[in-house]
């Protein structure tokens, strides 16, 4: 190396160039523990501007896989953005600890040890079992760089949680909201407990499809048509043969056109709308039409049963539709809402002669014993042998399955405990909430859950299970009557909390130290009394964290400002909360509730195991670091399904080098920088205040995005504010002053104050999603840096304003003119660099071929030409002199460029070339301006 270039101030980091992010990582989540890093940002917030995020409750059942991982960074992203935008914002990890999906887990492990327990050992056991996944999801989670309350999160097991819930659905009560009845369910015979909404996921299956007939000897007929009546039959259609044993009645609509025909020897009842469609299903050949009649006349007319000896009224319904079948339909009120509905307007009996297994009773004469689907073929063949079957044939459709065992399910009519919809107005006032009380992001959102809550049944609120909340309540030995009162809840629930095991305390208690002394049943008089043994529906347990977290704890406050996960919770844990805290508190539990999509693979399809395309969390830690998983869930558009491949990740991969690399240069150029000799913006050259007005603009938009969420503008911004205005622009304009001006000299001090300032907004924009790189930067930081810092433990504690430019419109604009300009001169320089024409950019002299007012504007000495477009000699000159071979500029017409070598020797020192190279003898090979330079180092 010459002497001459010894004086070059190269850059000096202690950042390092490769990332190592698999190592250096656990480094930083150590370092976090020990400065207690997120304590530091809460108390860097601003008390009196709080802002809460309450955490949706994981089931405690698992390793967490790609959407639950999703989920959290975005909940991180949320809590680390508003703090560092001076709000205070805290986050309290949950889990949701009770329910089947736990339960299950721990039946399949007794069975293997083939044991039957007593209610309060499985207890045990299924808590022993949260608690391990609880612990392990928690390391999981912490791997990730989220940050929180994590040795104290919420848990739904806890003893002040459950007592938290039992007593709002004490208020309930209060209210006269809840009551206990029977009525068709969701019932999983695997599981053997009744299903919320929530918890039934549709599948395509495969279901017997048959049609019957009906006998309707009944002589009211004649009304209509004066036939035989022995030989009329009105036919139906269903897909679930196992319910015909079930049948109470037929229904039609009162104001279809339905048709009597005479076709094979018979006579039959069908809508006129599906009279085509039948024939050619039945094989008739023209049915002769008798009679057309309206739906309504049919009402009370006694058809019977196609298997049993009993009646099957004609009942109307409006809900009977012409899509398919026979515009007749069969129904069971022990087996359909809507069935039921119309069974309760018209008594019939709500049969449903089936055990919790699915399999029906002795009482069922020729299927006893046998479960619902074992029994779909028997029936088949019964209806064949008694002659009632028209036809049948398979058909795939849409079905309702348990979401935990993925069993299909049934409607079945049991006795269960509800939350009315109607009672109390809940319906309505849950629907105003949801039009006008809670932002929706996306907006979509507020459609789906409004037409959800519109359209949905009563709450189904108690499960058949042992682990979770107990509903407190006492049952009459004698008839089945119940008894509560919500002051005696309200006293059992400070029973729970103070409770070691919580709950256990019903299971545990003797009766006399529950029921009340002198209890009498109101309905029969009876004093003997058993406790319900029914637990609460899951998801009533998580819609209460509203109580039991954001009212209770001291980092929250109710409402929450928002509520964040996957698109199914508004079918779940949005719509429960909703219900629960409009029911008992009349307004919302969020101000804002936040949607995103579920993880899919490169081709869309949702990862499962069978189809071998699912990636976990820990795979990409190990292959790339968790920065690279934070970065995806900040690049995608979270509102749509999100995509994950290697593919993606490596150009990720890329991505964060560049951002990476950025950092490292600011960091290795502000090494001698002190804060306290900044320059000020009004003695800055322009170039430098364009610059940190430039980017102070995109410090602007990304806080503005992370303020609406839109993390993927934050990732974009941030990446094309390192990659094209930074580093391919002021960065790359900067070197040449940074290394070759004076040390302290204005132009080098200039160019390191906006180098300060531009790192610290930076810090800022990526501490929220790169976390470990914003942090490594942050601790590498110049002391004198850091200790100008109100706090320096942590970059999550930086909050920072850059000195103001006030920069015009107008100058705003020329710059921009000139940014263009410069893009253009890089485009005619690239083909002469790859034909080898000149080796770099400061190898060329660059002709400007332009009209009188970009060569003003070029020329302007606040520019540096030469330093601006990195060339060694620029000139300019019109455009009608430009030769034929020169480049034309795309963005702009009336620019042409010509580039060819400098004439001139190069200096030893810039490598810049000039033609007046040594015009000092003690500085034979350094330009004027090195000389300068080189004489004040003397």
């Amino acid at each position: 190396m010459s002497d001459y270039k010894k004086t070059l101030l190269l850059p000096k980091t202690k950042f390092p160039m490769k990332a190592n992010l698999k190592q250096r990582e656990p480094e930083t989540l150590k370092f976090w523990e020990e400065t207690k890093a997120y304590d530091e940002m809460v108390a860097a917030g601003d008390a009196e501007n709080e802002y809460v995020l309450h955490d949706g409750p994981p089931y405690a059942n698992g390793h967490i896989h790609m959407g639950t991982a999703l989920n959290k960074v975005l909940k991180d992203i949320v809590v680390k953005s508003r703090n560092m935008q001076g709000q205070k914002a805290q986050y309290v990890p949950g889990w949701d600890c009770h329910g089947l999906p736990i339960e299950h887990k721990v039946e399949q492990e007794l069975k293997k040890k083939d044991k039957e327990l007593d209610t309060l050992t499985i207890r045990k056991i299924c808590r022993s079992y949260a608690a391990k996944w609880l612990d392990t999801q928690r390391k999981e989670f912490k791997r990730l760089g989220v940050l929180g309350v994590w040795d104290d999160p919420y848990m739904t097991m806890k003893p002040e949680y459950e007592a938290a819930t039992a007593r709002e659905l004490g208020h309930f009560m209060e209210r006269e909201g809840v009551v206990r009845g029977k009525k068709p369910i969701y019932w999983c015979c695997d599981c053997r407990t009744a299903l919320a909404e929530a918890e039934v996921e549709y599948e395509d299956h495969t279901s017997p499809s048959i049609y019957v007939r009906f006998p309707l000897a009944d002589e009211n007929f004649k009304k209509i048509a004066n036939v035989d009546v022995s030989k009329l039959f009105i036919l139906i259609w269903t897909t679930t043969p196992w319910t015909i044993p079930d049948n109470m009645g037929v229904a039609v609509h009162p104001n279809f056109d339905y048709v009597l025909v005479e076709a094979a020897g018979n006579l039959y009842v069908l809508a006129e709308g599906l009279l085509e469609e039948c024939t050619g299903r039945f094989g008739w050949d023209t049915p002769k039409v008798l009679a057309t009649f309206s739906g309504a006349e049919l009402e009370g007319l006694k058809a019977k049963h196609p298997i049993y000896d009993r009646v099957s009224q004609v009942v109307l319904a409006d809900y009977v539709t012409l899509e398919t079948g026979t515009g007749c339909v069969h129904t069971a009120p022990g087996h359909g809402r809507e069935d039921f509905e119309t069974g309760l307007k018209y008594g019939l009996e709500v049969y449903s002669p089936m055990n919790d297994r699915g399999e029906f009773l002795e009482e069922v004469e020729h299927f006893a014993g046998l479960n619902v689907w074992d029994a779909n073929p028997k029936v088949i063949e019964k209806l064949t042998e008694v002659g009632n079957l028209m036809a049948s044939e398979d058909i795939t459709h849409s079905y309702p399955h348990c979401w935990r065992c993925k069993e299909p399910v049934i409607f079945r009519a049991t006795t269960q405990w509800f939350v009315g919809m109607d009672e109390n107005d809940l319906r309505s006032r849950s629907l105003n909430a949801i039009r006008n009380e809670v932002e929706w992001v996306p907006s979509w959102g507020e459609e789906r859950i409004y037409n959800m809550v519109a359209n949905r049944p009563d709450w189904c609120i108690s499960r058949q299970r042992n682990w979770g909340v107990p509903i407190s309540a006492l049952i009459c030995e004698d008839c089945d009557e119940t008894w509560f009162d919500h002051q005696w809840v309200y006293d059992l629930c400070d029973k729970y909390a103070a409770h070691e095991t919580g709950c256990d305390y019903w299971f545990e208690a003797p009766l006399e130290d529950i029921v009340p002394e002198g209890l009498t049943c109101k309905k029969c008089g009876g004093t003997h009394w058993k406790r319900e043994t029914d637990i609460l529906d899951v998801w009533f347990d998580s819609g209460t964290s509203f109580a039991a977290v954001v009212e209770q704890r001291n980092e929250t406050r109710f409402p929450a400002d928002l509520y964040l996960e996957g698109s199914d919770q508004h079918r779940g844990w949005f719509h429960s909360s909703l219900l629960a805290s409009v029911g008992t508190r009349e307004v919302p539990p969020y101000k804002t509730v936040l949607t995103h999509g579920y993880v899919v693979d490169s081709e869309g399809r949702k990862m499962s195991k069978s189809i071998g395309n699912v990636i976990a969390p820990q795979e990409i830690i190990d292959k790339y670091g968790a920065e690279i998983l934070r970065m995806w869930v900040s690049a995608s558009n979270y509102q749509e399904d999100i995509r994950i491949s290697d593919e993606t990740l490596n150009r990720l991969v890329d991505a964060y080098r560049r951002i990476r690399n950025t950092c490292r240069y600011l960091l290795s150029n502000l090494n001698d920088f002190d804060p306290k000799n900044k320059v000020d913006v009004a003695d800055m050259p322009p170039l430098d205040r364009y610059a940190l007005d430039m980017v102070a603009r995109h410090h602007e938009a990304i806080q503005k995005a992370y303020t609406k969420f839109e993390f993927h503008k934050v990732y974009h911004t941030l990446h094309n504010l390192c990659v094209v205005d930074l580093s391919a622009f002021y960065l790359d304009i900067l070197k040449d002053r940074l290394y070759v001006e004076e040390e302290n000299g204005l132009k080098r001090r200039s160019a390191q104050t906006v180098l300060w300032q531009i790192l610290l907004m930076l810090l800022q924009d990526m501490a929220p999603i790169l976390s470990f790189t914003a942090e490594e930067a942050f601790q590498n930081l110049p002391e004198a840096i850091k200790a100008a810092l109100p706090q320096d433990k942590t970059v999550f504690a930086l909050r920072f304003t850059p000195d103001a430019t006030d920069m015009s419109d107008e100058e705003r604009t020329r710059w921009e003119s000139l940014v263009t300009i410069r893009g253009e001169v890089n485009k005619a320089i690239e083909p002469k660099r790859k034909d080898r024409v000149i080796g770099k950019s400061l190898d060329a002299q660059v002709t400007l071929f332009a009209p009188e007012e970009i060569q003003k504007l070029v020329a302007s000495d606040d520019i540096a030409p030469k330093e601006f477009f990195i060339v060694s000699k620029l000139v300019l000159d019109d455009t009608d002199k430009a030769p034929a071979d020169a480049f034309q500029a795309e963005e702009l017409e009336s620019i042409k460029i010509s580039v060819e070598p400098a004439t001139g020797e190069k200096c030893e020192r810039c490598w810049r070339i000039c033609e007046d190279l040594g015009t000092d003898p003690a500085y034979p090979d350094a330009c004027p301006r090195c000389t300068a330079v080189l004489k004040t180092l003397g």
